[in-house]
């Protein structure tokens, strides 16, 4: 039975392609020369996180940029761990977020940054700060045009974005300031956008730069009560970056006072609603406002060659996470179910695992582990351990009392009779266990793409960034076969392995 479990692993194993030795060297090379900038997921900080990029390329530098990379505290953490070396970041979410628990203000928010080992450039020119919306013809018809007047309309659907709920300045502040009596709820920023078209959400908060609020027409209520904070946009970046890379911190200076609010929202609708890609668009601002001859070499890989690489990242994911999970969950599942003493506790750990959202056990683990695999691989691997642990208690646990008192009849002790006898005859409800953590990391694989762990997550974020269909089916469809590929590979060599007695 030892060899049924060799050789399942050794089956997921062949799916989880590494990196030959030569790779990792030249990789670890490569890193110490490479200045890193990352993003947040929405489309004007990708064009910033471009701009900063594409000029240092211009200078020569060896630039990697991390687009998409979640919200401001996995950035932030990124950046404190090195894992990054620069990122576009805003004067209110440093002050009413990021540094909340300290005294800083704008007169000591450079000081605050020098403590943690980060500087910053002085702001790009606009304030992209918060702003409070809806349709301009629906608001006309109901004569809003004051954050205070939602007060005369309880029934109105908000829908604000997921961090806004949550934020210092955010939902629960404005409430508290304006007296408003609605309910709101959470919802991803580029879909409250098509909520609000299509009528389902009546109020959403955007960026008053977004290029949408021009696009839909839409009416930015007046915050009469100043209760947003300025959010002035500049860069952040480690303060060893000047002595590792001489200059480079003065040419990302030169973009200080270059974005007037007008010029960034053009540009964030030339990618946003025109469809042009982030970095042609910070490109072409760089040519214009420089006199550059920065030139973005338009994309040869097909999408067969995309899916292809993503299918790499994510079986590496997926297939490393539920080796470690077999590894540690089936010894586990013997304990729990030979072990009354610590049987109860190992199995509610695993459930209390299973039940911390994915994005709260990344948010926990980037500071600890960094960005890329490594965080999500963890993850996964205590997400895989409760069906794992379960279905082995659960198939010991099964097997009838005559056949457990005639193995212990026949003289076999307590190794052989788990060895071959007990683990066998669970040996259906383990393989049961493997296949549904094998689906659950599949799925939850994609979400390893707001750390930088890549997988078919990457396309899905872009895609539903970007309002483009095709590629979300790009990470959704590959995902789907994936699942139906890996399952019917287990099932094939459950069949294979299995006597015809435990079929």
């Amino acid at each position: 039975m030892l060899r049924l479990f060799a050789l399942v692993i050794f089956c997921i194993a062949l799916l989880s392609p590494r990196p030959t030795v030569a790779q990792k060297a030249t990789e670890a090379e490569a890193a110490d020369s490479t200045l890193v900038v990352g993003s947040k997921k929405f489309t004007e900080n990708v064009i910033l996180g471009w701009m900063a990029t594409e000029l240092w390329r211009a200078q020569g530098y060896t630039v990697q940029h991390r687009a998409e990379l979640g919200g401001s505290r996995f950035l932030w953490e990124a950046l404190r761990r090195g894992d990054i070396d620069a990122y576009p970041e805003y004067t209110g979410t440093l002050i009413q977020e990021i540094l909340a628990s300290t005294d800083v203000t704008r007169a000591t928010l450079a000081d605050t940054l020098a403590q943690y080992g980060i500087a910053m450039t002085d702001p790009l020119g606009f304030n992209n700060t918060y702003a409070i919306g809806m349709r301009a013809d629906h608001a006309d018809s109901l004569g809003i045009r004051t954050i205070g007047d939602l007060r005369n309309h309880p029934n109105l659907e908000l829908g604000f974005s997921n961090e806004f709920m949550e934020r210092g300045d955010g939902w629960p502040s404005l409430r508290r300031t304006y007296d408003l009596p609605h309910d709101a709820r959470g919802i991803d920023h580029d879909l409250a956008y098509r909520g609000l078209r299509s009528g389902e959400i009546d109020v959403i908060d955007f960026y008053s730069t977004d290029a949408e609020i021009e696009a839909y027409d839409l009416r930015v209520l007046q915050d009469t009560r100043d209760h947003f904070p300025e959010y002035r946009a500049l860069f952040l970046y480690r303060s060893n970056v000047s002595d590792r890379v001489p200059g480079a911190v003065q040419q990302l200076r030169r973009l200080t006072g270059r974005l007037p609010a007008d010029t960034m929202q053009t540009l964030n609708k030339r990618a946003k609603i025109d469809g042009q890609a982030e970095q042609n668009v910070a490109a072409q601002f760089l040519n214009s406002s420089f006199d550059l001859d920065q030139t973005v070499k338009a994309s040869t890989t097909t999408w067969v060659h995309r899916i292809a690489v993503r299918s790499t990242e994510h079986l590496t994911l997926v297939g490393l996470s539920l080796i470690l999970a077999v590894l540690f969950g089936i010894p586990l599942g013997i304990m729990a179910a030979r072990v009354r003493i610590v049987g109860p506790t190992v199995l509610l750990v695993v459930g209390v695992l299973y039940t911390i959202p994915a994005l709260a056990l990344l948010a926990v683990m980037v500071p600890i582990i960094g960005l890329g695999r490594t965080p999500a691989i963890t993850a996964l691997f205590l997400y895989s351990l409760l069906p794992i642990v379960w279905n082995t208690y659960t198939g010991l646990n099964d097997i009838p009392r005559g056949l457990k008192e005639s193995a212990e009849a026949l003289g076999l002790s307590r190794t052989a009779q788990l060895l071959r006898v007990e683990v066998p005859m669970a040996a259906r409800s383990i393989l049961g266990g493997i296949k549904i953590a094998a689906v659950i990391n599949i799925g939850t694989a994609t979400l390893g793409a707001l750390i930088g762990a890549g997988g078919y997550g990457q396309p899905i974020l872009t895609g539903i960034r970007r309002a483009d269909l095709s590629l979300i089916l790009e990470g959704t469809v590959p995902a789907a076969i994936l699942t139906v590929f890996v399952l019917g590979a287990l099932e094939a060599t459950e069949r294979g392995l299995l006597p015809r007695g435990l079929r």
